[in-house]
């Protein structure tokens, strides 16, 4: 890997013991891992878009400190690229362009169109995602219980699910459909420790990689330190603090999510599906239904599941390697024996079955889902409903109390009376619900 920043850099510092990463503030420009020429195209491309902005709000938008960015700003000056419009507030001033800076501006945007927080080297990246990995702590059986706390399962799923989590490698959710699969999927992720930190950018040998995306990253507040005061200029801005992300794709998944997109019109790559997810969860839902065939997805991610490394391929030709570091899940209606060969079975080495739901707990879902929606209680309600489960000979799944239950209630509205129990309205949902086409 090309080395693009010292290892002491400044990031080993934020290797602290509450947060397992921190990301350091740069003191001065060595410390960012980027050339001044890079940041020195950022700012005119920035000034292009944006007009006239003070330093301040320079170092806002470029996500380093403002110690760093005025010297850059005033070397700027000297070379006639921007001028000073006006004074700003604590001996700040603002600049706009000259027409000489804007000559310059528009041929940096020729050659690279971004123009958000400067990017950090992929080296700093791959320190943050080894001290962060998902699976540092182990998972208890009782964070597990708080974390599907919200949906019905029983205590033999958890005992399969909290190894799995703790192997860090990969697993299989299979059954019949509209049992949770995905919603289980979507609560693992909650065990899996605090917040992580993530840059909006990457940069590797002229390579820029955006990895923030607002479809998967949830920002989230920054703690307070221990005098309880945020002392706001001790972190590097060039990183987003965000909720352990949880990616999730469905039929949609094509080979090229996978690996870096490159736009040729702005110069730029977005970062595949696995890195948006590194720290967190990545799950494939309604495996085996995709747009490419299982055996692909096998050989693209065999040797990441195998080594925790993944390789991908820059537009310049270059392979960088990155950790490969989230649970991934892999929800099917489908056996996983039909789906791929032994050797992918053996690289995701757990399959728990989520299967229907027993009369009892099947009541207990309708109850809480009755309580919930407001109907006043009807003694008999799930016993009916049960009767024709048994008459009509259908699976009982835990999707449904939720769906019939909001079908009487539509019925309800429509006929312009309080929700209501009553036999011949489920009746009706039952009748709407698995009406045979």
């Amino acid at each position: 890997m090309n080395q693009t920043h010292s290892i002491d850099s400044a990031l080993l510092s934020g290797l602290l013991g509450g947060d397992t990463f921190w990301p350091t503030e740069p003191r001065n420009l060595d410390e960012t891992g980027l050339s001044e020429s890079y940041i020195d195209a950022l700012i005119l491309k920035i000034f292009l878009n944006t007009g006239t902005l003070s330093g301040r709000a320079m170092a806002e938008r470029t996500g380093i400190p403002f110690g760093v960015v005025e010297p850059l700003l005033e070397a700027q000056r000297t070379r006639q690229l921007i001028t000073h419009v006006r004074p700003a507030a604590f001996n700040d001033y603002y600049y706009s362009l000259s027409e000489n800076g804007q000559k310059r501006a528009q041929t940096h945007m020729s050659h690279c169109a971004y123009t958000g927080p400067a990017p950090v080297p992929l080296s700093d990246y791959v320190l943050s995602v080894e001290a962060q990995a998902a699976g540092l702590d182990p998972i208890g059986y009782d964070d597990l219980r708080g974390a599907l706390s919200g949906i019905s399962h029983n205590n033999e799923l958890l005992d399969q699910l909290g190894p799995a989590i703790n192997s860090n490698s990969g697993l299989f959710l299979f059954g019949p459909p509209g049992n949770g699969k995905t919603t289980i999927a979507r609560c693992l992720t909650q065990c899996l420790g605090q917040e992580v930190w993530i840059p909006h950018a990457i940069f590797d040998d002229g390579n820029l990689i955006k990895v923030q995306d607002d479809a998967f990253h949830r920002p989230m507040p920054i703690p307070e330190t221990g005098d309880g005061i945020i002392k706001a200029q001790q972190w590097d801005r060039r990183w987003i603090r965000i909720q352990r992300p949880t990616v999730i794709v469905g039929g949609e998944l094509v080979m090229d999510n996978l690996e870096v997109r490159h736009d040729p019109r702005s110069n730029t790559c977005e970062a595949p599906l696995q890195l948006k997810s590194n720290c967190g969860c990545l799950l494939i839902d309604d495996f085996g239904r995709q747009r490419i065939q299982p055996e692909e997805l096998l050989n693209r991610w065999i040797i990441p599941l195998e080594n925790r490394i993944d390789f991908l391929t820059l537009p310049s030709g270059k392979k960088i390697e990155l950790p490969f570091e989230q649970l991934i899940i892999f929800s099917t209606n489908l056996n996983p024996d039909q789906l791929v060969d032994e050797a992918f079975l053996r690289r995701v080495p757990y399959k728990i079955m989520v299967d229907d739901p027993d009369p009892k707990e099947f009541t207990r879902i309708f109850n809480h889902n009755v309580e919930k929606m407001g109907f006043a209680p009807a003694k008999g309600a799930a016993e009916h409903l049960l009767r024709f489960y048994e008459q009509s000979g259908r699976s009982l799944r835990r999707c449904q109390p939720r769906d019939i239950l909001t079908q009487v209630n539509n019925f309800c509205k429509y006929k312009k009376i309080p929700p209501q129990l009553r036999p011949d309205f489920l009746d009706q949902a039952c009748k709407s619900y698995f009406s045979e086409l």
